[in-house]
């Protein structure tokens, strides 16, 4: 379990993140058209999985822009954003800012990726939902950085992140 903030609040999540070094798990998601895919899908690619509570708030919508530019660049390397909103909310935001070069992926059918990752807010108005976290994984889906930010209303550490692509 970890403790993060929000607002300054302490509140508490499932479990860890994966650890660098370690390999992803494996996760079954919803993209937007409402087919399930799975990690598998991106074997050979480098991945950043930006996990979230809602692209509904300010920080969650800043940080997908500002991966969906890093992407325009970076053909190698798939940029996942997942949160708990309906496949159609995420949809929506994405066509209204015209972000197509991440893609949103939903928890709704599979409320175990959160605990899996770690990320599973227990407690507090948020509980529920996931925490805000970036892992990244190398062509093999090994953790080569991870993220827990530690108050829900900061932006990650994109530099990092970035930095832990290559």
């Amino acid at each position: 379990m970890a403790t993060i903030t929000l607002h300054d609040n302490e509140i508490h999540t499932s479990g860890d993140l994966p650890r660098v070094g370690s390999k992803a798990p494996d996760f079954t998601l919803t993209d937007g058209d409402l087919n399930d895919v799975s990690l598998g899908q991106w074997v050979g690619k480098k991945k950043l999985l930006s996990i979230f509570p809602s692209v509904d708030t300010p920080v969650c919508a800043v940080s997908t822009r500002k991966f969906n530019d890093f992407a325009l660049e970076h053909d190698d390397t798939v940029m996942l954003m997942i949160s708990a909103d309906l496949p159609f909310a995420q949809k929506r935001f994405c066509g209204a800012d015209e972000l197509e070069r991440i893609i949103s992926l939903s928890t709704m059918r599979a409320p175990e990726f959160a605990r899996n990752y770690g990320v599973l807010i227990e407690d507090g108005p948020l509980a529920g939902l996931c925490a805000r976290a970036v892992v990244v994984l190398d062509e093999n889906d090994t953790v080569v950085h991870s993220e827990l930010v530690p108050e829900i209303g900061q932006e990650p550490d994109y530099d990092a992140a970035l930095k832990a692509l290559g």
